[in-house]
């Protein structure tokens, strides 16, 4: 049965060459159907990876640099080709499993730019970015985050859920909270939105005062209950960044939800914050929220 769905505000998926694809593709119709809006599939083409051929124009003889300049016009053509045709059967084959799951009406959109500037472009309308962990350019590098990865979570000031390369149906969900300002917004964006409505939510606290930390996870808790959501709560001890995802493989946690990095211009370029640990280390998928 076809779902219909509300058009106003997007889930965006983005879809590439990697063994991500099928996961991010099943999380973004997921994603879709709780939240009853629609879906666009997007598949950027950034030229710049694309093209491997060298400028040897420096280093041609007279005679033959007009011909051999050629030969390299028409192969970035070729290669520039390839890679729309590529584009196409992908976001084709990810149209086909969204509307096979039951989405109707999902849109695609094969763009010549960078991932980022795509994303710039389809900000205004975008309700939810999915992606994977990493991308076809970096889907080896384990322990590690795709570069694209990390430019949208500094720059891209929407939700983004990162995901593994095997989507799970998210049944328990794991927030991690320390009664800051970020997360007490992630807490009301939590409470607030129908994506994880009805599911199993731990709310957890690493490190802090006993007593500060279990007023602050009784407040949130009693503010999820009165949106209508089951919860339980925990205090650990240790860095968040391990504790955290330690608690989430003993749980059997589907989805950990955290605040993003902070504001500032000085913490927008650090690198080694708590926030891009627990990405990197997750084991399950991540909701990063803005």
């Amino acid at each position: 049965m076809m779902t219909a769905l509300n058009t106003e505000a997007k889930v965006v998926a983005c879809i590439d060459a990697s063994p991500y694809a099928e996961a991010v593709c099943d999380y973004a119709v997921w994603a879709a159907i709780q939240l009853q809006t629609s879906l666009t599939l997007l598949h950027a083409i950034d030229k710049a990876q694309h093209t491997q051929t060298p400028d040897l124009s420096g280093s041609l003889g007279l005679g033959s640099q007009e011909v051999l300049l050629q030969q390299l016009a028409e192969l970035d053509e070729k290669q520039s080709t390839l890679a729309l045709e590529r584009g196409r059967f992908i976001l084709a084959a990810a149209r086909a499993r969204a509307e096979q799951a039951g989405l109707s009406a999902v849109a695609e959109i094969l763009r010549p730019d960078t991932l980022l500037n795509s994303l710039k472009s389809l900000a205004p309308d975008l309700r939810l970015l999915v992606i994977g962990k990493r991308g076809a350019s970096s889907a080896e590098e384990h322990g590690q985050l795709g570069l694209h990865v990390e430019q949208l979570l500094r720059t891209l000031d929407k939700p983004v859920l990162l995901t593994q390369q095997r989507f799970k149906a998210p049944l328990r969900i794991m927030l991690a909270f320390d009664g800051s300002a970020t997360a007490q917004k992630s807490l009301a964006m939590l409470a607030a939105s129908p994506l994880c409505r009805g599911l199993l939510v731990h709310i957890v606290l690493a490190t802090g005062r006993a007593e500060d930390s279990q007023v602050k996870l009784d407040a949130a808790a009693e503010q999820l209950a009165a949106a209508g959501f089951t919860t339980q709560t925990a205090i650990i001890a240790g860095e968040p960044e391990n504790v955290l995802n330690q608690y989430q493989q003993e749980h059997h946690i589907d989805l950990m939800i955290m605040g993003a990095y902070g504001h500032s211009r000085i913490r927008q370029f650090i690198l080694g914050s708590t926030t891009t640990a627990m990405i990197r280390n997750a084991k399950c998928a991540l909701l990063v929220l803005r």
